[in-house]
């Protein structure tokens, strides 16, 4: 018999520069801390570690606050183009999408995956896919990221990215983020999983691939699991995800892996955030940028990183 442990929970709303004052960061703080509760009480009733992030991921991908599913940004062409990944680390397999169109939750597909010969799909092999589930059309398009798109045209696309909260504060500086969403879990049986959804960053190239259909952003084992936001291009040069959970695996602590990885990250100028759980339930966060949106659950109370703006790369609990 599987013994019990208490679960542990982190989440991600993306990272960034800014939250553009008080009403911005309660309200961000209240979507954060609504996804926690629901997600925890499901690990509290036995819920697997893969079907709580899967949970997560939904509610995150719901939420217009933030890149991913409704509210993802529109790129160069003015399309909307998610992509999504799910591993379970108690099976070291990874399932994900890249660069779907108008369903509600990328995070669906890359579950039904999991269990697919063929485990990551691009756009049309995607698009296939859902009609074969028969998931109905979704516009995941709302008028603040209409407004972002129309203002940045004007200004022939100038930005780097779009913004990370979609808020009518930050439509005025696009520039406020970097946009993902990401659920890392334990569960009661000391299983662990991560999933990873966004919108991409905004303006970009038709074609372009973000890290968080890649283990780069999104990786799990049975010793740690850890999710990424920030510049994906970054991500993937540093590998971050997996950098940090091999060195779990290879006997680091996860404050020692992520305050390694995090230091070679900025060495190397990057501009990233990541969540991360390890198998003892330790729950570890990082960032280079000034703001990560994340929240936990410690199995006693909910925390989060709203105002962590120290001179520490990481955090831990």
């Amino acid at each position: 018999m599987v013994s019990q442990v208490q679960p542990k929970l982190i989440i991600h709303g993306g990272a960034g520069s800014s939250l553009h004052g008080k009403g911005g960061l309660e309200a961000v703080r209240r979507s954060l801390h609504t996804v926690i509760e629901e997600v925890y009480s499901l690990l509290l009733c036995g819920a697997t570690a893969s079907e709580a992030v899967v949970h997560g991921c939904q509610m995150l991908e719901d939420n217009p606050r933030f890149n991913a599913g409704t509210g993802s940004v529109l790129q160069s062409d003015g399309q909307i183009r998610m992509s999504a990944s799910l591993m379970d680390g108690a099976l070291g397999r990874f399932s994900g999408v890249i660069n779907i169109s108008r369903v509600k939750n990328p995070i669906e597909l890359a579950q039904f995956l999991q269990n697919s010969p063929d485990r990551v799909l691009s756009d049309f092999g995607s698009a296939e896919l859902a009609r074969e589930m028969q998931i109905p059309s979704y516009n995941a398009l709302t008028d603040l990221r209409l407004q972002e798109w129309i203002q940045e045209r004007q200004d022939n696309f100038k930005s780097a990215m779009a913004g990370v909260v979609a808020e009518p504060e930050l439509i005025e500086t696009s520039n406020a983020g970097r946009g993902t969403i990401g659920v890392v879990a334990l569960d009661a049986s000391g299983r662990l999983a991560a999933g990873t959804s966004t919108g991409g960053k905004g303006f970009e190239r038709i074609g372009r691939v973000s890290d968080s259909a890649m283990p780069a952003g999104n990786y799990a084992t049975s010793d740690a699991g850890v999710s990424c936001t920030g510049i994906g291009e970054d991500i993937i040069d540093e590998c971050l995800a997996p950098r940090i959970v091999v060195r779990v695996t290879d006997g680091m602590s996860l404050k020692e892996a992520m305050q390694r990885s995090f230091g070679e990250a900025h060495q190397n100028q990057r501009d990233l955030g990541a969540i991360a759980l390890d198998v003892s339930g330790a729950i570890a966060w990082g960032k280079t940028s000034e703001i990560l949106l994340a929240a936990y659950h410690d199995g006693e109370k909910m925390g989060d990183t709203l105002e962590w703006n120290d001179s520490e790369l990481i955090g831990y609990c």
